[in-house]
């Protein structure tokens, strides 16, 4: 059919904004249409099948591909900062450190089981480093418990499901996409020189000892981080196929260096996918394989070598005239830390292959059946080596594990160098089956899924070992036999006893209903029965249910007219999640193992063996249930949409450890279900095309949410009942048994819990306020603690923004943590005016009193504002003209800048401190610096 003069056409395609065009005197148009940043009729991945987002009634998050944070990134969460509200999403510097992710608030008080559950393609529980950025069409975050509850006993703490790309039918096409970047450090503290401390020494009469006055003036951060780290990406994909077999294929490549000489990252990824039609259409199989291979160097013993890298002393050198690494080993807890960097070596080699074939068959009168299957191994092999500089220098180590860990010392036994190997892998197995039936009856329509799955895990299957004595450095960990560790007196074989073979096995049925009248009213149901051998003998069952009623307004005939405004939803959602992240069969179980050692002719030799784990066979999951009511909205014809949502999220049956009576148990601690967790929230979106035109456009995004987090309680019963537990106990000299937080009914987690500063007296020494509020300088540890604050920020927020104009492309991504404490422990522990002479001091002590013996010390005065807002990434991009270069589909250069500044007034390395586990926002030596980026890449597909 040809159209006439003054025909009216319309262009529309899925996940895009219509444009209509009227025709006149020309006979070739160009048009381009722009993508719709929330669509209420986007198609959304939701567990075991897919629905249009009109058709949700739970609170429901994507991000596309094209929307994901852009950058040197090796961390799915670092690609989704800021782009769903409600999670929370904390990363340092380091490339081989994953990212903290939290949704709407914490919901356990267990460290390891904050994080929310991926699904990848189907697959529960896939491990996302196996995805390259390149490979992930879209991610749809499901963030209430209806939404969640249908994965049961993992769904907790929010689902992400990540769908990969697909071979199109059509013309094969080979893409690239690739970067290169250089990364520097964005902040560092301001360290005296050599000059800077020696006049400070000189004006308060005191001087450097002659172990440490060389002459140097060195800059420690400058000889522990590289000047400029480097960063590639490689990404090769293939795609193609017909309207009965379709495949895509793809290869990347990625490495990264850290900032931190000696870190880095390489990793392969490969994947493989091919959907075969048979049937006359009524079958589809799919086989999809995914393998990664990475290689990590790590930093031992990371978090004091960044400790030493603020205080080693400018005036000593990084080695001796003869070559040899400068050590004063006369002070105690001083080490050098480029030495420190350069003589211990640590690796993580991993191999993660995950295969999934799926089988989908329609089914007479509405129904089709599924079936997919899986298979996932997981390989990794660690290896260590501390050559003889360490075993000899650095044998007994002051280390600093990550919140809420207790620092202390890490003794190396052996000489001539320890070397470390263990070699462990995990397999998962899943068999899930499930029948959907599709109905419409006039106005009604019905879909119904009932299924079952069957899961095995099995863990830790492997082994460690250990070796010392070797003839030379040089054997590193690569030929263990080489040592001779039984000439070393006293040395054991580690053989890693906390690392212990586990099988895991759950069966579950579930069950879904969605019923839809007219479009206008919807109601869904969902329950899940999950049945696993991780928890007690009484408690092998647990159930799930959920359900949501949603309103679509604009379908009513007396909307029809109202103008402005062109959709509106209402939505309300109840249901019930559980979390059995880190439990394992043996986690209820009485077990004995050694409790020490007992002397036998005359030495320590011998093990004592007792109960170390006591019996709970009542221990069962914990459960998150949410109550979630939400509005969605598009207004001036949809150039401006958004949703508002409200839940209110409450934790039960919480997992803790309690000190008990030997006399009652034979083990001195018990596990049990204790207590209740709140989380309380609001979340904001909204989506707005302010400008289109052919050659001009922009779209813009902006989140907001906040959360409330409070512990309700941390009893049960008479048998476990208690009002509060202290918790972080940091590394600083001189403060011995002082503590940062506190777990209190009433609180939320990460409630600071410290002396309250009150400036200094008439001597310069700092004082502080009792607690009846008088004025001290000899506070109590715990009896003058005061409630200062949290490290839950009281809002997230993200704002993006895409400009295009012809054919150049400008984005501009911000976000923004706002309203969260930080304890800045590291500040804290170099405020030491007085022992100046012994570790480096900042610049911003100069003026400080030596006078002033609780400078240092733990309180409100290191207690600082964490809010910031950081230009995370902008990307400008030009894309040439089709056609421009034969066989060249199309051709796009770009580049990125990431992190390019930050404002706040956090006085640390950066505010970004962890959020995850149970001590959020505590800075104590535990920084990796962040960088800054900038990347130049290339975007070309070829027909």
């Amino acid at each position: 059919m040809s159209a006439k003069t003054g025909d009216k056409i319309l262009f529309s395609f899925l996940g895009y904004q219509t444009k209509e065009l009227t025709v006149g005197a020309s006979s070739t148009y160009s048009v381009t249409i722009v993508e719709s940043t929330a669509s209420l009729t986007d198609v959304v991945v939701v567990g075991y099948g897919k629905s249009s987002r009109k058709a949700l009634t739970s609170s429901i998050s994507t991000v596309k591909g094209d929307d994901l944070n852009k950058g040197a990134i090796s961390d799915v969460g670092q690609m989704l900062q800021g782009k769903v509200p409600g999670l929370n999403i904390t990363r340092s510097g380091d490339p081989n450190r994953n990212a903290a992710i939290i949704m709407r608030g914490a919901s356990t008080l267990r460290d390891g089981a904050q994080s929310p559950l991926f699904v990848i393609d189907g697959v529960v529980g896939a491990d996302i480093s196996i995805l390259a950025p390149d490979d992930i069409a879209s991610i749809d975050v499901l963030k209430d418990a209806a939404a969640s509850a249908i994965y049961g006993n993992r769904a907790a703490n929010g689902v992400i499901m990540v769908t990969t790309k697909k071979g199109v039918a059509g013309q094969a096409q080979i893409s690239y996409n690739g970067y290169f970047g250089v990364e520097n450090v964005s902040n560092r503290y301001d360290m005296m020189d050599a000059e800077e401390l020696k006049a400070f020494l000189a004006k308060n009469n005191y001087a450097l000892t002659p172990a440490n006055d060389k002459g140097a003036n060195t800059n420690w951060q400058d000889e522990v981080q590289r000047s400029n780290a480097l960063s590639y990406n490689h990404n090769v994909s293939l795609s193609g196929g017909t309207e009965k077999t379709t495949y895509n294929a793809s290869l990347n490549y990625f490495k990264q260096d850290g900032i931190i000489k000696t870190s880095d990252l390489n990793r392969f990824i490969g994947r493989i996918g091919i959907e075969q039609k048979a049937l006359n259409d009524k079958l589809k199989i799919g086989l999809n394989i995914s393998n990664s291979i990475s290689n990590a160097n790590l930093v031992p013993y990371r978090n004091t070598v960044l400790s030493q890298m603020l205080t080693y002393l400018p005036t000593s050198p990084v080695k001796n005239p003869d070559g040899s690494y400068f050590d004063n080993l006369i002070q105690s807890n001083y080490y050098n830390p480029v030495s420190m960097l350069e003589n211990g070596k640590e690796n993580l080699k991993s191999k993660n292959i995950l295969g999934n074939l799926t089988v989908n068959l329609k089914l007479p009168f509405g129904f089709s059946y599924d079936v997919s299957a899986s298979y996932q191994n997981t390989q990794d092999n660690y290896a260590a080596f501390y050559n003889s500089v360490y075993t000899s220098r650095y044998n007994n180590v002051r280390n600093t594990p990550e919140p809420p860990a207790t620092p202390g010392f890490v003794s190396l036994v052996g000489k001539d160098g320890l070397a470390v190997r263990n070699a462990y892998q995990n397999t998962n197995k899943i068999i899930e089956t499930y029948l959907t039936w599709n109905k419409k009856f006039g106005d009604h329509d019905i879909n119904a899924v009932v299924g079952y799955s069957y899961q095995q895990s099995l863990n830790n299957d492997g082994f460690q070992t250990s070796s010392t004595n070797f003839p030379i450095n040089q054997v590193s960990y690569n030929n263990l036999s080489l040592g001779n560790p039984y000439a070393v007196t006293d040395f054991r074989v580690d053989y890693n006893p906390g690392r212990t073979y586990q099988e895991i096995l759950m069966i579950s049925d579930f069950a879904r209903v969605n019923y839809n009248y007219k479009n206008k009213y919807l109601v869904q149901g969902s329950i899940r029965r999950d049945g696993s051998n991780v928890f007690g003998i009484n408690e092998t069952w647990g159930y799930y249910p959920s359900v949501g009623a949603a309103w679509n307004i604009d379908q009513e005939n007396f909307f029809k007219n109202l103008g402005v405004i062109k959709t509106l939803k209402l939505r309300a959602s109840y249901g019930i999640a559980g979390n059995s992240l880190g439990f394992a069969p043996l986690t209820t179980k009485l077990i004995y193992g050694q409790v020490g050692q007992f002397y036998y002719n005359g030495s320590p030799r011998e093990g004592a063996y007792g109960a170390i784990q006591n019996e709970n066979p009542d221990l069962r999951w914990e459960k998150t249930a949410t109550t979630n009511v939400g509005v969605d909205f598009g207004l001036l014809n949809g150039r401006l949409t958004g949703s508002v949502d409200l839940y209110d999220k409450k934790t039960t049956d919480l997992i803790l450890s309690f000190d008990v009576n030997n006399n009652l148990y034979p083990a001195g601690s018990y596990t049990a279900n204790v207590g209740e967790l709140s989380n309380k929230g609001i979340e904001l979106v909204l989506n707005g095309t302010p400008v289109i035109t052919d050659n001009f456009s922009w779209t813009t995004g902006f989140n907001l949410a906040h959360n409330k987090n409070k512990i309700i309680t941390l009893s049960n019963d008479s048998r476990f009942n208690i009002e509060d537990r202290l918790t972080i106990s940091p590394d600083g000299a001189g403060q011995s048994g002082a503590t940062l937080q506190i777990l209190r009914p009433g609180q939320a987690i990460g409630t600071f819990y410290t002396f309250k500063y009150a400036g200094k007296n008439a001597n310069g020494v700092s004082q502080y306020y009792d607690a009846a509020g008088n004025l001290t300088t000899t506070p109590a540890n715990k009896t003058d603690y005061y409630i200062l604050g949290d490290a839950q920020p009281k809002a997230l927020i993200g704002w993006s923004n895409n400009i295009r104009y012809k054919n150049f492309d400008l984005s501009v991504f911000m976000r923004a943590t706002l309203g969260l404490k930080i304890m800045n422990v590291t500040r804290a522990d170099l405020f030491r005016p007085s022992t100046a002479q012994f570790t480096n001091i900042p610049v911003e002590v100069e003026n400080e009193s030596t006078a002033d013996f609780n400078a240092p010390k733990y309180s409100s005065r290191f207690l600082e504002n964490g809010s910031y807002l950081r230009l995370d990434n902008a990307t400008l991009g030009y894309t040439f003209k089709k056609g421009l270069i034969p066989g060249v589909n199309s051709l796009r250069l770009y580049t990125t800048a990431n992190n390019l500044f930050v404002i706040t007034g956090y006085k640390g390395i950066d505010p970004e401190i962890n959020q995850g586990g149970t001590a959020p926002g505590v800075d104590t030596n535990n920084f990796y610096p962040k960088t800054r980026t900038f990347l130049f890449g290339l975007n070309v597909s070829f027909n």
